[in-house]
Formats: C-alpha cells, structure tokens, sequence
C-alpha cells in the first residue's frame, strides 16, 4: 500500500536486487529482466553526464520560479506555493523547456547505455525519441504516479523497456520507483480509466510476486520490462525528484508511430524542440532507421479520412504529416 505518511517503513517492500556495471553481461541481463521484469545497474553512467542534465533542468525551474532563491538550483529546494504538475498549463509550459533541453535528449544515447541496450535487444536497438521528464514536488499526494504498465500507454510491440534515470541521489524519501517484481508474467492487467487523468491499476489490484524499492544514486539506472507494473513512491522530502525516463527496443520490431511523432493540439513540433539545439546528430535520428510501423503511414492517411470523428481524422493528419 501507498502510505504518504510512512511508505518508508513499510516491511512488506523488499530492497531491489542489483547489478554492477563492471559485471554485466548478456546472460546476467536478460536472466535478471526474465525472472524480474526490471534490473537496477549501479554506477552505469559518469555522474558529471548526469550532474549535467541536473544543471540544465534546475536552471529552467529555477527561472520559473519553482526552487527557493536562497538555495542553489541543484540543491533542488522546492518553493512549494508554486506546486503544479500535468496537466496544469503551468506545469505543461516549464515542462515544455525541460523536453526542449539538447542535453536531455543526449543523456538516453549516452554510449554505456546503448551497450547494455544492445546486450538485452541486439545490435540494432532503437531508443524512442520522446524520453519523459519527472518533476515531481516534495509533499504533494495528488501528483504522485500510481502503479501501471508502460504499454498502456505506448502500444506497438509488448517487447519494450523502460529506462528510469534519477538525475540525483534519489534515497527513499525523496520517491523513487517502486517495482512489482516478477508482474511482466501476467500480460497486460486492467487499467481504470474513468476519472483519471492517467489510467492506473487500482491499488491491491496489481498481480505480481511483490513489491520492491530503495534507494537509486545518480549514475544508476532502472531498467524494466514494458509489462512490469511500477509506481512512484511518496516524496517526502522539501526538494523536487527530478528524473528521466525513456524507452528502447529491437528496432526491427512493431513501432506504434505515436512514439515518434506529436500527435495532439498542443503546436508540439521537432523543429520547435531542436530550435536551440548545437548538434544535428540526434534531430530525426529515427528517420535513418528503416521501422516497422503499426499502423502504417498509408492506414494513418487512410483512418485521416475515415476515423468516426473530426478530432480523430485531426489527429490521424497531424501524424502522417510528422512521419514526412
């Protein structure tokens, strides 16, 4: 169970089994995720490539007004009042400058990640393009994530993983990820949707061999199986939990093209994003990978023209004319 007011204590969540980076092999990988459904790597990334993004990000919540000014921006000290998360505008517009970060967009590349990529997928892993920031206030029940399945929300092939990267020490209080070892077994289990803005299992509802945590250093990584049901532990601390997470998978599997493109009303684009951006290495790295799209970009163009309704023919038109 979710406790806000004392998760920490709770016995019942077993500490998660680790790997060091220097140990790691294919068999060790794929034998952890089979049984698991998640591996926690310690000391995988330098911790200057992390503490890099850190400074990125903290600056822009910094200039937004979201850490106390008489802290630095890396101590991460929230100014509470300004509490927001999705899908506040608010929230939605600071967040926008995160996802705009060149180096946000870097860190999923970065080449000790992509060789444990390869050992769990193969020589042609495909790392999503859309990794997802977590700006996540001390304190504050209502913005917490509650437990679900990565693939509800992705499609495409189930055979994806989950990269969750704190950009800190991210001990306990603070709200790391929790894990439901071993749930990746089960398929997909049912999501509530009604009310929510985010569909999520209900609580005890999840199947699963039981839940596991602990604390998650900068320089670590959390990697799971799209299947595997997690959640965010409370933050209980007076400082923001700030973390990354992005997705890859064998790129000769089934993509659901949502992954590539901005698919709502928001005016989202790659070329807004890229604006400010040194390097061309990464802008539209997908587009030089041959993919298997599903849909097609032919059955989006024809369900622009045959969906039920005028907002889904609108948001079939805006995909195929991102996939050019």
């Amino acid at each position: 169970m979710i406790d806000i007011d004392g998760w920490v204590e709770d016995k019942r969540v077993k500490a998660f089994h680790e790997l060091r980076a220097s140990d790691l092999t294919p068999r060790t990988l794929q034998a952890e995720i089979s049984s698991k459904g998640y591996v926690l790597i310690r000391d995988l990334l330098p911790r200057t490539s992390v503490s890099s993004v850190l400074g990125n990000v903290t600056q822009v919540l910094s200039d937004a007004g979201w850490l106390l000014p008489e802290h630095k921006p890396q101590e991460r000290m929230a100014d509470i009042g300004a509490a927001c998360g999705d899908p506040d505008p608010t929230f939605k517009r600071v967040y926008q400058q995160v996802f705009n970060l060149e180096s946000f967009h870097a860190l999923p590349h970065h080449p000790a990640l992509r060789e444990v990529m390869k050992m769990m997928v193969g020589e042609h892993p495909l790392v999503h393009p859309k990794p997802i920031g977590r700006l996540i206030f001390p304190q504050c029940e209502r913005l917490m994530t509650h437990a679900h399945q990565d693939y509800e929300f992705m499609g495409g092939d189930p055979e994806f993983f989950t990269v969750w990267i704190p950009l800190h020490d991210c001990p306990v209080d603070v709200g790391p990820l929790r894990i439901l070892e071993g749930s990746h077994r089960f398929g997909v289990q049912k999501h509530e949707r009604e009310n929510l803005h985010v569909p999520e299992i209900p609580e005890g509802a999840a199947t699963g061999d039981g839940w596991v945590g602990g604390h998650v250093n900068a320089g670590d990584v959390l990697i799971f199986h799209s299947l595997t049901v997690h959640a965010a532990s409370p933050n209980l601390s007076e400082r923001l939990r700030l973390s990354l997470d992005c997705r890859f998978q064998d790129a000769r599997r089934v993509l659901h093209p949502s992954n590539l493109v901005f698919a709502g009303e928001s005016g989202k684009s790659w070329e807004k994003t890229y604006a400010d951006w040194h390097s061309e290495d990464l802008m539209f790295y997908w587009k030089r990978i041959p993919l298997m799209l599903e849909p097609s970009k032919a059955e989006l163009a024809s369900l622009a023209e045959t969906a039920e309704s005028p907002s889904l023919r609108a948001r079939y038109a805006r995909m195929v004319s991102q996939l050019d």
